[in-house]
């Protein structure tokens, strides 16, 4: 069982973003965070805990 999930995966599953497209964007332009640092990495892989701040919303995996 898979126990990471990419970012810009993350953002389409809980609905922040409709796309993958949209998601790198977003990322790519500094708007996300990761546990408090800015993440411009869509690839970067989460897991359970995490705290992941964008759009002035905070979802912890």
């Amino acid at each position: 069982m898979e126990d990471t999930i990419k970012l810009d995966q993350f953002l389409k599953f809980q609905g922040v973003v409709q796309t993958g497209g949209q998601a790198k964007m977003l990322i790519q332009s500094g708007e996300v965070k990761v546990n408090g640092t800015v993440e411009t990495r869509r690839g970067r892989k989460l897991v359970k805990g995490d705290r992941v701040v964008t759009l002035g919303e905070t979802i912890e995996v």
